[in-house]
């Protein structure tokens, strides 16, 4: 079973993921996943801890020559902020959040902010110290996540499945764009003040150049504000073969799981496939994807078995109950404005339960929604490689790729 665990804290030393699951004979590369660890930096609106940090995942096992040997495959993603900086009340991280005991006094972050996981934690792991909570709960943590899907998607790439993402709302903003996605267009150098002619579309991952510097604008108004913006990010997966995931129990759902793994993402609050929630205004008839006579169906596609079974529309977002149905995957999530601001709400204190007029502040993101979109694409993907595993098998990519395609064989008329 494909599946992948990260430690560490976001001031700590460093971050830790293991991947386990993966057949033996998938090239891989550091340098591969590298680019998506920059991708995950890049965007507008992101904070200072961005131009601290390169983030590099070192492979320590599982890897030989190149290819997976079908061990667990382990990274290792150093924090440089740890032993450089220092955290709010001037003490070096080294200390503050050091393994052993020390005896450098600290401050302790007990001005609890609302909408972060500071109130929730605290008292069920019974600390007197938020930060205790907030390092683990950090969207650094998500450096671990994006190595790991990188794996994914390295994987997916020998069956022809990719994994993209857009973004179509930022700080009420929103983008109608209905045109062709051309990705590259999204990875080009990103403008910001720093470099004035990069691109705006690839700053905010938005299809829509007009409504790309409204986002823009809108952000460097929360920022002058000193507020924070949310948005809304689509994830789109191509290639899926039909029939990944099942209808039988509740829990082998494809939906249940790509619908938790985006969930569980820091600051996202709603997912909806395909049509999603504007079903509820619609009629049957208006809804349901037709199913195409194979006179019509796809013979552009570059596989045997997909483009078959092609459907008129995709409301349902490429799955129908529970399975992948052919279609593109289409998941459209919902991000909320990053809890960590600038002009902190009112709140209390942790130890006193007494009024504070202004919540914790520390060096914070004034939007995370470019870059939790490319951290969706990587929970996806690893939600797709598991499912994949799950109906094929295999010890060795070529034992999948066999399997994969002797399926695929299957399905066609």
């Amino acid at each position: 079973m494909f599946r992948f665990l990260t430690a560490g804290e976001s001031h700590g030393k460093g971050l830790t993921v293991i991947v386990e699951g993966l057949p033996a004979g998938i090239p891989v590369s550091e340098k591969y996943i590298a680019a998506d660890m920059a991708r995950r930096q890049v965007g507008y609106g992101r904070g200072g801890r961005m131009k601290i940090e390169t983030d590099f995942a070192e492979i320590l096992s599982g890897v030989r020559h190149g290819v997976t040997m079908g061990s667990p495959v382990a990274m290792w993603i150093e924090n440089r902020d740890w032993s450089t900086g220092t955290g709010p009340d001037g003490v070096n991280w080294t200390d503050e959040m050091s393994i052993n005991p020390t005896d450098v006094e600290y401050q302790k972050l007990t001005k609890l902010r609302p909408g972060h996981a500071d109130t929730a934690g605290t008292l069920k792991y019974h600390q007197d110290d938020a930060r205790n909570i907030l390092e683990r709960s950090s969207a650094r943590e998500s450096a671990a996540r994006v190595a790991a899907g990188s794996i994914a998607k390295r994987f997916l790439e020998e069956f022809d499945i990719e994994v993209h993402s857009h973004v179509t709302c930022i700080g009420g903003v929103h983008s109608n764009y209905t045109g062709k996605f051309n990705w590259d267009l999204l990875e080009e150098a990103p403008f910001h003040q720093e470099n004035p002619a990069g691109s705006k579309l690839a700053a905010v991952r938005c299809f829509d150049s007009e409504k790309a510097s409204e986002m823009i604008e809108t952000i460097d108004q929360a920022r002058a504000n000193g507020d924070s913006a949310g948005g809304i990010i689509q994830i789109v997966a191509t290639g899926l073969p039909i029939g990944l995931g099942t209808h039988i129990q509740w829990d082998r759902k494809i939906t249940t799981k790509l619908a938790g793994a985006v969930m569980s993402i820091n600051a996202v609050k709603g997912v909806e496939f395909g049509a999603g929630f504007s079903q509820a205004d619609l009629f049957g008839s208006q809804v349901h994807d037709v199913i195409l006579p194979k006179d019509k169906w796809n013979k552009d596609s570059v596989k045997p078995g997909n483009g078959t079974w092609s459907r008129k529309t995709n409301n349902a977002g490429g799955v129908e109950g529970g399975m992948s149905n052919g279609e593109p995957v289409v998941i459209n999530a919902i991000v909320k404005p990053i809890a960590t601001i600038i002009n902190g709400l009112e709140t209390v204190d942790l130890h006193t339960g007494e009024f504070v007029d202004k919540a914790h502040f520390e060096r914070s993101d004034i939007t995370f929604v470019p870059t939790c979109a490319v951290i969706g694409e990587a929970m996806v993907a690893c939600v797709i490689a598991e499912s994949m595993l799950e109906k094929f098998g295999g010890d060795h990519l070529d034992e999948t790729k066999r399997n994969y395609h002797s399926y695929l064989d299957t399905i066609t008329p």
